[in-house]
């Protein structure tokens, strides 16, 4: 389970992640808002730890930007202000959790452990801008839909849920195709090239990604075109 923490008291953000990585997730952190919002566009997280007062664009506004544009990972926002208002105001900006400062590091991974239980049966993928959803399995990406065979979508889904891992040529033939041994053609590698002309082609950065003898890669780099 991946974590992004945006806060910009240096303290409180090697607290939190000293304490999240102790429990075994990987963590991320950014200090300012646009920051924080940039590493949510362009990565994949799990749940996202949101500050209210961050310099250059507070968490409300970034937590209002990202629910425009339909990003659905959780948030739980933190705020050293306790006052009614303040929690309203981010509950309607879309946070799923508050948590008011001081706090104790125990109070926080429950509430973290309870968001990641409730988002665990979501119906929605995302890797950066590629997104998909299980239910009406249907892939989009940059507003654009991706038409998918039946296999593609089943190739698509095991790449998305295994973001960032490499998988070889085995596993995908036993996880997808279900076969137990070497199936001795190039299926694989046909089906992964079509996948990667429809994901990749024609948007602006290449998310499935070729490492050579070893397998396949879909993730975010920043840079690769």
């Amino acid at each position: 389970m991946k974590i992004l923490i945006v806060e910009d008291e240096v303290k409180v953000a090697r607290f939190l992640r000293r304490g999240l990585e102790g429990e075994g997730y990987a963590v991320d952190t950014a200090a300012d808002g646009v920051t924080g919002e940039q590493k949510v566009r362009t990565n994949s997280f799990d749940l996202l730890i949101l500050d209210v007062l961050l310099p250059h664009k507070n968490g409300f506004d970034v937590l209002r930007d990202l629910r425009t544009d339909g990003i659905v990972l959780p948030v739980l926002m933190l705020t050293a202000r306790s006052s009614t208002e303040d929690i309203v105001s981010g509950l309607d900006s879309g946070a799923d959790d508050y948590l008011t400062k001081p706090f104790s590091f125990d109070e926080l991974l429950a509430r973290v452990r309870s968001m990641l239980r409730r988002s665990a049966s979501r119906t929605e993928l995302r890797v950066a801008d590629l997104v998909l959803d299980t239910v009406s399995r249907k892939a989009q990406r940059t507003g654009r839909t991706i038409e998918l065979t039946t296999r593609e979508y089943t190739l698509l889904e095991y790449f998305m849920r295994n973001e960032g891992k490499l998988v070889n040529r085995q596993q995908l033939a036993r996880d997808v195709w279900g076969y137990d041994f070497d199936p001795g053609t190039n299926i694989v590698d046909v089906y992964v090239n079509h996948l990667r002309k429809k994901i990749d082609a024609g948007f602006p950065s290449r998310l499935l990604h070729t490492e050579r003898g070893q397998g396949y890669v879909l993730e975010h780099r920043p840079g690769v075109k």
